[in-house]
Formats: structure tokens, sequence, C-alpha cells
């Protein structure tokens, strides 16, 4: 018996990393995952990674995956994107936000357009896609809306080494809104028995964007985890009744009992706003 058999999720960003990852364990936990993002076939991105791969390593291990093209940039995308998964395998269990278009740029260069499909993918969407789902969890009683998160939402020191002094503070815009969404719809759907919370890995992931983008630094390099990990605490956000959650991966899955502690906990220290609403 899997931790999600019988439910229905649907994972956006699915191609590649850590959407793919979480996709991945989710159908090997039971749940019939609808898998989408921009990259259909290998080639078609200069990222290593596809939909057509994520779908295939699923459906190969005996499980259930249905693969939906989209453009989380585009309304009516997102609106065929919940539509299809209805259609096609049931209402939706679970929404996992991880679809990303991210630029580093530094503010005095960023560019209106880059501004506005960076809120619109990673703010905009989210938003829509739970708008979409939260009248059938509440009716069901049950439900859970996953938001992908990083670290660059919090706020930097300044300096060199900080996320905003490589062109990050648009990146840092977004998490941080992405975050006080998860924390507000979590507080409004308390009593519904829907649960929000909002995800980011303890240090980096080295997913082909991260690399792409050189943010694995020097200093960096031994806190780099594996996008298992990440999988493995969006498991157990879905699976359980937490709610609210500012969470990191690795401190949550110590909490929980399913994992050592970090060796250096000043590392993966929680924020103040990483706690849990019963």
């Amino acid at each position: 018996m899997g931790q999600l058999d019988g439910r229905i999720a649907l994972v956006t960003g699915a191609s590649r990393g850590i959407g793919s990852a979480i996709a991945e364990l989710y159908a090997a936990e039971g749940a019939a995952v609808a898998a989408t993002a921009r990259t259909v076939d290998e080639g078609d991105s200069r990222f290593e990674g596809s939909l057509s791969t994520t779908v295939e390593r699923i459906r190969s291990a005996g499980r259930i995956a249905h693969p939906i093209a989209a453009d989380l940039s585009r309304p009516a995308d997102r609106i065929r994107l919940v539509d299809e998964t209805v259609a096609e395998l049931g209402p939706i269990d679970i929404v996992v936000n991880n679809g990303a278009v991210t630029f580093f740029e530094p503010v005095v260069d960023f560019s209106e357009k880059h501004w506005r499909l960076m809120f619109e993918v990673q703010v905009r969407a989210p938003f829509d896609l739970a708008q979409m789902v939260i009248p059938s969890m509440k009716e069901r009683g049950s439900g859970s809306i996953l938001n992908i998160s990083s670290k660059a939402a919090l706020h930097p020191d300044p300096g060199p080494d900080t996320a905003a002094g490589v062109g990050g503070t648009v990146y840092g815009m977004v998490k941080a809104a992405l975050e006080r969404f998860s924390t507000g719809l979590a507080a409004e759907l308390a009593a519904d028995g829907v649960t929000v919370n909002a995800l980011s890995p303890t240090s980096v992931v080295a997913t082909p964007g991260v690399v792409h983008h050189q943010l694995i630094t020097p200093e960096r390099e031994q806190w780099v985890e594996d996008d298992s990990m990440m999988a493995r605490a969006a498991l157990a956000l879905v699976a359980g009744d937490l709610t609210g959650r500012i969470a990191y991966s690795h401190q949550l899955l110590a909490e929980l009992g399913l994992e050592q502690p970090p060796a250096d906990w000043q590392m993966v220290a929680a924020h103040p706003r990483s706690r849990r609403h019963q």
C-alpha cells in the first residue's frame, strides 16, 4: 500500500529536476499523476529532461501518469491543465506548483517582459490553479496544495555572496510572494481539510537550471542535496496533516524522524515563520 493510493496529483514543471523527482515518487506511492511542462521531448530544450522521459519512467514502473504539455504563462493553458487532468484521471487531490521561469539580472537591467513572465508563472499560475481546485477539495473535505519555494525568499544580508548580489532580487520577490500566499491560503482553508504548504531545499539542488545560472558556489558545494530529498519532503507534506508550513527539506525530514539531523544546524536553521499549524 502506498501513501498516496487512490489520489490524483497534478505536478507542474515535471520535465526535470525537482518536479520530475516529485512526480515519480508520488506515482511510486500510488498516485495517478498528471505531469505537465513545456518541454515535451528530449531536445526541445537546451536542458536535459523532458515530459516524455518523466512519464515513461513512471509508466515503465507500472504506475499511472498522464502527460500534459502546457505553458503556465498562458491563462488558457492553466484552465486546460485542470480540465484535462480531471477528465483523464478524476478530481484533483494534490497540486504541486513547481513550474518556474527565472532570469537572474540586476534590478537596473530587469526588463518588464521578464518581470511579468516570472510573476505570471511563479505567482499567478499557482494562484489560478488553487482557485480552480479548491471548490472540489472543500466539497470532498480533503486536498493538498504544495508550492515549491527557495531560501531566496528570505531577506538577504547585503554583500557580494547573496542571491541579490547575483541578480536574484526578482527571484526572491516571487518566492516571497509564493510563501505568503501559502500561509494565507492555509489559514483560509484550515477548517476545510485542505493543507497548503511551501517547501524549499535546505541548501541547493543541482538542477539543470541551477547549474546553468552558476548558483553552486564553492562555499555551497558541500551542501548540495539530491532532488530525491525534496521529493521525500514533498511526499511527507501531502501525505500528512501539516499545513501553513514554510518548510526546508532536510530540516523537515529530520523533524519527522525520516532523516538524520543535519551536521550543521546553523546552516539550516528554521526561519521564524516555519511552524506547525494544527
